[in-house]
């Protein structure tokens, strides 16, 4: 479950909002752009839920995405935290299903599950199988219409530890406390927004059962809900099956609107805090309109053409230019009774931030005072417009079509907004998005700035006397339907399943001998590849550590005739995504294009692959942000831990001992010269070292003569084809703990491991599944008792990477620092009586990850981009075009036995555990449970010699 402290408008709408708009006339026009749009149909039940039905026949799947218009804005003077707190209580189980509420859905192969709180309302999506249609929405009906008896105090008291344990998480990351400040800050006390969605800690633990039962009862009704399904169904079959499982669900009060509170500001306010962060970061925010406000889309284009990507002018004046910043964005968030436009800028080391926030009002005065020009407005558009094509693909999860449809029915009343939004940016001229601006960003701006020191203690506000709570009356005019369930016979149980659908792999051959792997997917108008060469991090083995990421990262700083700031403009221009980067064992070049464009994108993908400029400003400018982003590294407690525990894993001289962010170290990075560069790019990128695999609205007829175009004369180099050699390295022979000072910390972040086989061992897909009972899925071991049971977690999880080499598997959970000790020891319980067979995998929990990973197929592969990373894993490790099918049948034959075979590939006394957290207040306890050789270290794992911390007496 997640909490959006302050969540953007949907992506999908966001990018809606320019799907009509052209291409800047300095190129050619485009062939006619498709006309793409999100059909649906509607109805209402008496009781007063709204239904919404987008038909989507792609893929056996329907994504359910019920919105309740419930949110933090609605919550009274000390109750704040109820909104979210609910959201929480309501996966615990209800009336008729006690217990976990993931249950059924892992059995039936639910994808993209989750659910969110904000401001303005609370929601719970999931993506199932078509034949698992009836469980889902007799899941949501029940805890929508039965939730209450299965509430009690222990339940209550289980999830505000987790919710306490979010809030934890969330503010011991640098800058983590930023949003509670500026929301006191920009809106004042009593305006809706003036708290965070998570509430306060003074607050939770004051929440009582009658409390939170009461908020329910008030407000959780089917008049305040929205429910959207999209894909596989059709509004006749949802007429009949949401009557049958809602329709006599009684309706609560209705929650009156709030009009907008936009808390519109005169003066320009500031203040500064201090955090255990790498670099000063400044934010700048305006109050500007809500939700759907003629002035939002105008905002959003003077945001993009403001700080909205490379090309925007923050970037080219205080990244590419003056060099002041490592980072720097302009963004709208909108929401329901007002909006805000952000400014944030990383400011580089040594830079003064008052020069840093000089040349940002400089910039937007500039803006304000003309207005964009042409190009750029055009350029916004086309930015737009090109996400929106992608973003439709998806017809569930964070932004998909499911979400965009309910955004929009929820806070305007119109399901199809995002049209209104159109139609408003594409009329939308160059004078207005100015008048826009001056009219909201002129004026009344607040400026944080967070530089580095010490983490004072939290604070909140003083809590106040919540008013006796009571139930208003349900609103009248709505009725009920005859009930046609009968619950007590508990969930639907789903017993046929959809077939899995996965596009057959099609090859074909260059003149120059490059390997094409195309997936045909018509879909939506764009077409995914992914030039894919062996060789990644491993290859830095007798370089400079970084080499391989950052080399493939300047492929895109610069190409062919076009200098970073151009490539940039002509990639916008063409609504094309170019992605370099580097993993593991593997170099990549990324391009989403669309189809009208298809040969243009090559062209400048051809460019950006062959060509790199590698020009030395450009080399120090993005040495200079990759610096910053190591420190940045090195002071976020997850990425500290991993750090230290891969190299540590694999031992000095291995390829694979180095920190897997593959950004190297600050000593090797410093000394990386073009000539490193260059030299790695010609071993490394050449033909006969690739791969091209094509995902998309294309055929192999189609992509071949295009790609032969712009790669067929592209000829291999003299030196022999790069191979690296990857040793088995031995496993400790008794445990180690490295401790990572964290001064200040309010959370303990753990991590273990060791290493397992490669990807390529036959055996590797059995350990896999047999991870997946301890920690690899919601109701997995780790997490049901770290998390469910002793709510010391917000969550504990455990996974396996992919390697050629010896893969690293890894347990971890951020902990409350009061119960480190014990947490650790639970991890270490779960994990040794579970590899050692003591409390061996039982065939319910295999059947569990059984049906979770078969029978979620069908909604695994809905997106190109999930098609193209399985045909990666087909390419990289040798298996066989069908390896998914095969996949498939492995998993269906796996026995408890043979998952608890595999399960002994765990050694507990090979194990290493890093431990990040103020030591202060752990270090004794860790070294008293004796789990093995303890050692601090810092953040790059090299010894500390003074002590952290004095052990207790």
């Amino acid at each position: 479950m997640t909490t959006l402290l302050r969540r953007p408008r949907a992506s999908l709408l966001a990018l809606a909002i320019a799907l009509a708009a052209g291409l800047p006339a300095s190129y050619a026009a485009p062939a006619a752009p498709a006309k793409v749009d999100i059909a649906y149909e509607q109805f209402t039940l008496p009781n007063g839920l709204r239904v919404i039905v987008h038909t989507d026949r792609k893929a056996p799947i329907v994504a359910v995405n019920l919105w309740y218009h419930v949110g933090s804005k609605d919550e009274a003077a000390g109750r704040s935290g109820f909104a979210h707190l609910f959201e929480h209580l309501m996966f615990n189980g209800s009336e008729n299903h006690p217990g976990d509420y993931f249950g059924p859905f892992e059995l039936a192969g639910a994808t993209d599950m989750n659910g969110t709180t904000n401001n303005d309302r609370t929601n719970y999506f999931e993506n199932v199988p078509t034949t698992a249609l009836d469980m889902a929405l007799w899941m949501e009906s029940d805890r929508m219409g039965h939730l209450l008896g299965a509430l009690d105090q222990a339940t209550l008291d289980e999830q505000r530890g987790v919710v306490q344990n979010e809030k934890r998480q969330g503010e011991n990351q640098p800058y983590g406390r930023a949003w509670e400040v500026m929301a006191r800050a920009t809106y004042p006390k009593g305006h809706p927004y003036h708290h965070t969605t998570i509430g306060s800690m003074n607050d939770l633990n004051a929440a009582s059962l009658e409390d939170v039962k009461t908020w329910f009862r008030s407000w959780y009704g089917p008049n305040n809900a929205v429910l959207v399904l999209a894909g596989d169904i059709d509004v006749a079959t949802a007429k009949e099956k949401v009557a049958r499982y809602f329709g006599d669900i009684p309706a609560s009060a209705s929650l009156a609107a709030k009009p907008a509170m936009i808390a519109p500001r005169t003066t320009s306010t500031r203040e500064t805090m201090t955090d255990r962060v790498a670099q000063t970061r400044i934010y700048k925010l305006w109050n500007v309109p809500q939700y759907g406000a003629p002035d939002i889309e105008r905002l959003q284009l003077f945001a993009q053409v403001l700080g909205g990507s490379r090309a925007s002018r923050l970037d080219q004046r205080l990244a590419f230019g003056d060099k002041l910043v490592d980072n720097v964005s302009a963004s709208v968030d909108a929401s329901e009774l007002g909006g805000q436009f952000f400014i944030s800028a990383d400011v580089k080391q040594g830079v003064d931030p008052a020069l840093v926030e000089k040349a940002i009002d400089e910039e937007l005065k500039k803006l304000l005072a003309t207005g964009p020009t042409a190009a750029e407005l055009e350029q916004a558009r086309t930015v737009f417009r090109a996400g929106f094509i992608r973003g439709i693909e998806r017809i569930g999860g964070f932004g998909g079509k499911a979400d965009a449809l309910a955004e929009c029915a929820v806070y305007t009343g119109d399901a199809g907004c995002f049209r209104e939004s159109l139609a408003r940016i594409q009329a939308a001229t160059g004078a207005e998005i100015k008048a826009s601006g001056n009219q909201w960003l002129s004026r009344g701006d607040y400026t944080l700035t967070i530089t580095p020191g010490e983490r004072g203690a939290a604070t909140e506000e003083p809590s106040v006397a919540a008013p006796p709570a009571t139930i208003p009356a349900a609103d009248p005019k709505y009725t009920t339907l005859p009930s046609q369930v009968d619950r007590s016979q508990g969930v639907p149980q789903t017993s046929e399943f959809p077939s899995l659908q996965f596009p057959a792999l099609q090859r074909g051959r260059l003149a120059n001998g490059m390997t094409i792997i195309l997936a045909e997917r018509h879909d939506v108008p764009v077409v995914q590849l992914s030039m894919e060469f062996a060789g990644g991090f491993s290859t830095d083995q007798g370089r400079k550590l970084g080499t391989a990421s950052f080399t493939m990262g300047m492929l895109d700083e610069g190409a062919g005739d076009l200098g970073a700031i151009a490539l940039g403009n002509r990639s916008e221009s063409l609504g094309a995504n170019i992605g370099t980067g580097a993993s593991l064992d593997a170099a990549s070049v990324s391009l989403s294009a669309l189809k009208e464009k298809l040969d243009d994108s090559l062209s400048l993908y051809a460019d950006v692959i062959r060509r790199p400029r590698f020009e030395d400003a450009e080399i120090e400018r993005v040495r200079a942000n990759w610096l910053a982003g190591i420190k940045q590294e090195k002071t976020r407690p997850n990425s500290m831990a991993s750090r230290v525990l891969m190299p540590s894993l694999y031992g000095p001289g291995h390829p694979y001992a180095i920190p897997f962010s593959g950004t190297g170290t600050e000593a090797s990075i410093a000394s990386l010269n073009r000539l490193d560069m260059t030299a790695w790019h010609t071993q490394q990128i050449r033909p006969d070292n690739a791969t091209v695999i094509v995902v998309g609205d294309t055929t192999l007829a189609e992509i071949t003569p295009l790609l032969e175009k712009h790669f067929g004369d592209w000829s291999t180099a003299a030196m022999a084809k790069p191979t690296v050699s990857l040793p088995t390295a031995a496993l400790p022979t008794k445990p180690r703990v490295f401790l990572i000072d964290q001064p200040g910390a309010i959370q303990s972040n753990i991590l273990v491991g060791q290493l397992v086989a490669s990807s390529k061992d036959p055996a590797a897909l059995d350990f896999d599944i047999a991870n997946g009972v301890l920690g690899g899925e919601f109701s997995s071991r780790l997490n049901m008792n770290l998390r469910e049971n002793k709510h010391w977690a917000y969550g504990s999880y455990s996974g396996v990477g992919s390697a050629l080499g010896q893969r690293p598997w890894t347990a971890s959970a951020g902990v409350q620092s009061d119960k480190t000790i014990e947490s650790i020891k639970e991890m270490q319980r779960e994990i040794t009586d579970y590899a050692s067979g003591k409390a061996p995998a039982t065939p319910q929990e295999v059947a569990k990850i059984q049906a979770t990973e078969v029978r979620g197929l069908p909604g695994s592969f809905e997106t190109a981009r999930a098609v193209l990373n399985a045909v990666s894993g087909i390419n990289r490790y040798g298996r066989p075009d069908d390896y998914v099918v095969q996949r498939k049948t492995r998993i269906e034959a796996m026995t408890p036995a043979g998952v608890q075979s595999a399960a002994a590939a765990i050694k507990p006394q090979a194990l290493t555990w890093v431990i990040v957290g103020d030591l202060s207040k752990i270090e004794a306890g860790v070294r008293a449970l004796n789990i093995g050789t303890v050692q601090v270290v810092d953040a790059d794992g090299k010894p500390v010699t003074a002590p952290a911390a004095t052990p207790a007496k």
